[in-house]
């Protein structure tokens, strides 16, 4: 039999919060991460806003050693071990001694581009015929892998170790690959997460394809409209997400807290075909890997009560909404209370699965549906096809049961993962 999955340890690095208490009471009262910056407008983007974490020395130096900081520019790199040294904190797991790795602990930390700044650097010394000043730490901070390599130094996991990077899908796919290797007895815990630079090296491509809000550099906050008929383009985001998944009986045997279960998921492409180019999803594929996800967690359609989409503040955001009544069959009042966090912190590219997983699940915690920044004017094709109360503007009180989390990808890549509110 296929072995039970729990969710034991989160971290967080976000525009909004870092650290799950300081993160968990943004969500909850709505306060956004968006803010204006001036780097962006000195380089005269049209787009001046982004959601980016912010970093102290004095926090760096509390996850890192001076030598590591020494020459270390990739952000990503210090928003994962961040979010992943929090994480295994929070499991209560301890870091292997230097004489032997974690046999059964494994890390599976993605990224969409890593060390862009040190690309950067390493450019203009290398055309410069300087190579011998690019340092010992240009390789490691960007290679993909990097961030996974950095976890793996400081906890000693000696299980698999790798890095997964499939745009905008990568932490939910991330979470889904851990899955798989402890339902199928591989590891006992995985070490799952995602991260994204941040930057305008990372956000420069967007804000050319005219995909950014451009009208709301004076008011930042407002400027991220998931689900709104006046949403006009994402705002673009990073940081990290991680979170410790492990078998039940090692959670258990160990007296670990339970987050909340992992029923399963799936995992698909649109192929590029019919609708679904380099940029935007093919819808039978998203409505797909919907119903097969929930097929392979082993419930019920109307088993799901809350939803927390993709939905990025684009002119996606109805079609997405109707892929999701589509392949659940619900609609109107009948439909589960669904929720964007990209309102509070944009969208944080590769980061975003894992950070807005980290927000679902702390739902279950909280007994709450956190609410929908800057949807007071619904687009009018959604409200056709569920009703506005399902999609509350501000946090509820709700005990969720299951919950429903997708992300869907450049490339036309799709992945939906099932939480459930654990029991026994």
């Amino acid at each position: 039999m296929r072995r039970r999955v729990v969710i034991t340890g989160m971290g967080v690095c976000a525009p909004n919060g870092i650290g799950l208490d300081s993160f968990a009471e943004a969500m909850e009262q709505g306060k956004s991460g968006i803010r204006f910056q001036a780097q962006l407008k000195a380089l005269e983007f049209a787009c001046q806003i982004a959601g980016k974490p912010e970093l102290t020395d004095e926090l760096l130096n509390q996850y890192f050693k001076p030598l590591q900081l020494r020459g270390l520019s990739a952000t990503g790199i210090m928003y994962g071990v961040i979010a992943g040294t929090d994480a295994w904190k929070d499991a209560g797991l301890p870091v292997a001694k230097k004489d032997k790795p974690d046999w059964d602990s494994g890390i599976l930390f993605g990224s969409g581009t890593l060390g862009v700044d040190k690309f950067h650097e390493a450019i203009h010394l290398v055309d410069a015929k300087k190579v011998r000043r690019l340092g010992s730490t240009t390789v490691i901070q960007t290679m993909a892998s990097g961030v996974s390599a950095y976890l793996c130094g400081i906890l000693g996991c000696g299980n698999q170790v790798t890095t997964n990077s499939s745009a905008c899908t990568t932490g939910t796919e991330g979470i889904l690959m851990g899955y798989e290797r402890i339902t199928n007895s591989h590891a006992e815990r995985m070490l799952v997460g995602s991260c994204s630079d941040s930057g305008p090296y990372v956000w420069s491509g967007f804000d050319a394809m005219r995909i950014l809000p451009r009208n709301y550099n004076n008011n930042p906050e407002v400027a991220s409209r998931p689900m709104s008929a006046s949403a006009a383009g994402f705002v673009p985001g990073s940081g990290a997400g991680a979170l410790v998944l492990e078998s039940l009986e090692s959670a258990k045997a160990r007296g670990a807290e339970i987050y909340a279960e992992v029923l399963g998921g799936a995992i698909n492409s649109g192929g590029q075909r019919g609708d679904g180019t380099m940029t935007a999803p093919n819808s039978e594929a998203v409505q797909r890997c919907i119903s097969q996800a929930v097929t392979n967690a082993g419930i019920e359609n109307d088993a799901i009560d809350t939803i927390n989409g993709h939905l990025t503040a684009t002119t996606k955001d109805a079609l997405e909404i109707a892929n999701w009544s589509a392949a659940l069959g619900r609609s109107g009042n009948d439909f589960p209370y669904i929720n964007s966090f990209k309102g509070l912190f944009g969208h944080c590219l590769s980061a975003a699965g894992s950070i807005e997983c980290v927000a679902a699940v702390l739902q279950f915690k909280k007994s709450q549906v956190f609410g929908n920044k800057n949807c007071e004017d619904l687009h009018p094709e959604i409200t056709q096809i569920i009703e506005a109360e399902r999609i509350p503007q501000k946090t509820i009180t709700h005990q969720p049961s299951i919950i429903a989390k997708a992300s869907f990808g450049f490339g036309d890549v799709n992945a939906c993962v099932i939480f459930k509110r654990f029991n026994s």
